[in-house]
């Protein structure tokens, strides 16, 4: 049909992916029929208004749905009709869940996992492809996705800056390795994030934590470090910080950038939890992009089995040690997984698991509010954890062995110090596979014991 005209206005997905859901649209209505030529790919940019190479993306993506075939010097044909969404039941996988990490809300919407397996069937099509080898830091389509996603944090790399990697941790490990050698320092906060203390014990480097108030490290602390510790780089997690839940506002962070300007301290900004808050502090590679290697993983904002991580470097020169690190560890992103994020992220389905996460992680913050004694804990509406400072009654030990039956993750503090006394303190997950009615009942726990002794509260087991 050669005055096929698909009205994109009709979807909010980016235009190419519009073109092949419109093609399967009228073939299902019978607008179109099979052995229908569609219009020439520059003919229908022109009348749409739109690039040629949108078009051309939008037919290569009917071609893989099976609903259209190109002929050489012929044209582009229709062949198929979408395919019927049917699916064999198969038994769950059992699965083992770590509790001692901080995971976000699982879905429960049937429809929005039913768009996120279609998703993943999408990408399947081109599954034997996903199985080779490819070079290193990602396709062009998977940083474009990357830099969209970016955007939303105020960033713009240019694509040389951007490495698509497999997830935060090798990230970290390859970053880390790069820039500070066995017996060197690196700062951090006092109470900082359990994966760097172990990432720095692995490199074998000195990582020293310096204090903190309610608004991050102390920047006269840093200054003074830099001054008598020759720092090799400072690792922060800025935003939602794992285990505290605070969150450096902007101020601290320009100041935070300054000292690190004045010293020449590379900054290693963790970004887990930056896309949770709609509306957060600019990160560190914005305020201070020259100095500042971004690492942006995907498993807390959109699943923790999503093993994908967007790094930008701080110009494009640092980024070859750091891919050749991080090729000799890994060889590459799992191109599997990096197609299902750029997927995600081209047809909304991420932004849809972030307002989900957003919400449930609010409702869940709530009844905390509700349930616990107040001022008995820290939180932040959009944190997945409570960080609880424990009555003088209660040990760490004791208080997590208390909460071992609950089916929640309760974890000491002894993981995430690394600077001064361990205090008497746990970091509880809100998240994970537990329900609505599994946290309320592991608050109702918590708030039963807090309020009593070991002694009392072993008494009426």
């Amino acid at each position: 049909m050669a005055d096929w005209t698909p009205d994109l206005s009709r979807s909010d997905k980016p235009r190419y992916l519009a073109i092949a859901d419109l093609i399967g649209e009228d073939i299902r209505s019978g607008r179109l029929a099979i052995g229908d030529r569609l219009p020439p790919q520059r003919k229908l940019a022109s009348r749409l208004d739109i690039d040629f190479t949108t078009v051309a993306r939008g037919y290569v993506e009917a071609q893989k749905r099976g609903l259209v075939e190109s002929r050489v010097g012929q044209g582009t044909f229709v062949v198929g009709a979408p395919r019927p969404r049917t699916r064999a039941a198969t038994p769950a996988r059992p699965t083992a869940v770590d509790l001692s990490m901080n995971l976000p809300p699982e879905p429960d919407d049937p429809a929005l996992i039913e768009r996120m397996q279609e998703g993943l069937a999408e990408v399947a099509r081109d599954l034997v492809a996903l199985l080779r080898y490819q070079g290193f830091g990602g396709t062009r389509a998977d940083k474009d996705a990357a830099s969209a996603w970016l955007g939303r944090r105020a960033m713009v790399p240019s694509q040389e800056r951007i490495f698509v990697t497999p997830g935060a941790h090798p990230a970290l490990l390859g970053i880390l390795g790069h820039l500070a050698r066995p017996g060197e320092c690196v700062l951090c906060e006092a109470i900082t994030y359990p994966g760097a203390r172990a990432i720095a014990a692995q490199l074998g480097l000195k990582l020293h934590g310096l204090p903190m108030d309610l608004e991050g490290i102390d920047p006269d602390a840093f200054a003074q470090a830099c001054r008598t510790l020759a720092p090799k780089a400072i690792y922060l997690n800025p935003t939602l910080q794992n285990p505290t839940t605070l969150t450096i506002p902007e101020a601290r962070r320009a100041a935070i950038a300054q000292v690190a300007r004045r010293f020449g301290v590379p900054i290693v900004e963790d970004d887990a939890y930056g896309f949770i808050p709609p509306h957060g502090p600019p990160p560190l590679a914005a305020i201070a992009p020259d100095l500042t290697w971004h690492v942006a993983g995907l498993a807390k904002c959109i699943g923790a089995g999503l093993r994908t991580a967007y790094v930008v470097v701080p110009d494009a020169r640092a980024g070859y040690p750091f891919a050749a690190a991080l090729r000799t560890a890994s060889v590459m992103a799992s191109p599997l997984t990096a197609a299902l994020a750029t997927r995600w992220i081209e047809d909304g389905t991420a932004d849809t698991l972030l307002r989900f996460i957003r919400a449930e992680t609010q409702a869940r913050q709530a009844m905390a509010a509700e349930i616990l004694p107040a001022g008995s804990f820290r939180a932040d509406p959009l944190a997945f954890n409570l960080w609880i400072e424990l009555p003088a009654a209660w040990t760490r030990s004791a208080f997590v062995g208390h909460m071992r039956t609950t089916g929640i993750g309760v974890v000491a503090s002894d993981a995430f110090t690394t600077g001064g006394p361990v205090r008497e303190a746990v970091r509880v997950c809100l998240g994970g596979p537990a329900s609505r009615a599994q946290i309320r009942s592991a608050l109702d726990y918590i708030a039963h014991a807090l309020e009593q002794s070991p002694e009392a509260v072993s008494s009426v087991m």
